[in-house]
């Protein structure tokens, strides 16, 4: 068979012959590794520990198959430098996303994107970071089938290697407040300079005083790391118009974790007040219908 190799193939000798070394020890693991799971299939019936000794089976196939290629191919090298340079690349190749998921644990440690305890958003999963390890870190999911950025109760484990593939947004780094918006549509009939009056009250009613804002330390390092200007942070509101009325769109400063309870506040606070305000009726999609030319009854003969 070595002379047919090299007669065919038109290679040396020594190659031919480390070639049909591999082809014969990979066609020997696989065979085996298909005998020894077909036994553990007849004499395993419990899930969890037939797939430990299938995982068990396949990696000392792999190691077998390893040293056995080392045992062949090694001689062939007579620099061992370049072998292991071949190696380093093969492994470097095979392993890249290892490799990255390292690169990112170190870019967590020295650049600290983010810390436990932080509650950050990455390729669309958003969540409190609970632990972070050498390959990966996890996440307390938020949002997914639940509104308003509260939890949903899975753990959500992410690769350390996104951190160089997706934005990470943070919210809580720097600045511990993002902007939330409360849209609040009234009718073109309504007073809506009073429902603005009423929108601003409700807001006033549990946002975060201006002056304490300024005066925390967090604000003061914010603007000296980042180039952020806080000028504006009391609430304010918005006025806009669609098809169905006027829309105010109040605007405040919530802590990140706080937000759906704030809306559910000033809509409580928002509601009571606009049952007890006549001037004012909250819009909801409606149609009109307008006729020109009076309507005529006839009696049917």
């Amino acid at each position: 068979m070595r002379t047919w190799i090299e007669d065919t193939l038109g290679i040396s000798a020594d190659i031919a012959y480390r070639l049909t070394a591999t082809v014969v020890v990979l066609v020997v693991l696989v065979v085996l590794r298909w005998l020894v799971a077909r036994w553990i299939g007849r004499k395993v019936t419990e899930p969890e520990l037939m797939f430990r000794a299938r995982k068990t089976v396949s990696y000392v196939a792999t190691t077998i198959f390893v040293l056995a290629m080392s045992w062949v191919w090694l001689p062939f090298f007579d620099d061992l430098g370049t072998f292991l340079g071949l190696l380093a690349a093969g492994l470097a190749i095979a392993l890249a996303d290892v490799f990255l998921d390292i690169a990112g644990w170190l870019f967590i440690v020295f650049r600290r994107p983010f810390k436990v305890g932080d509650r950050i958003e990455i390729n669309g999963t958003a969540g409190d970071v609970i632990d972070l390890r050498v390959f990966r870190f996890t996440v307390l999911e938020i949002r997914n089938w639940v509104d308003a950025d509260q939890s949903t109760g899975r753990v959500v484990h992410i690769p350390n290697g996104h951190l160089f593939k997706y934005p990470t947004a943070n919210f809580t780094e720097g600045f511990f407040h993002i902007w939330h918006e409360v849209p609040v549509a009234v009718t073109f009939e309504s007073d809506w300079k009073r429902a603005e009056e009423l929108v601003l009250e409700a807001m006033a009613a549990v946002a975060i005083d201006e002056e304490e804002l300024r005066r925390h330390q967090r604000i003061r390092s914010t603007t000296r790391d980042y180039m952020i200007k806080f000028q504006e942070l009391k609430p304010t509101v918005y006025v806009s118009t669609t098809a169905s009325g006027v829309v105010l769109t109040g605007r405040l400063l919530v802590e990140a974790r706080a937000r759906r309870g704030i809306e559910d506040a000033v809509w409580r606070s928002l509601l009571t007040a606009i049952v007890q305000e006549p001037t004012v009726e909250l819009a909801y999609p409606t149609g009109r219908t307008v006729v020109v030319d009076p309507i005529r009854i006839q009696r049917a003969d």
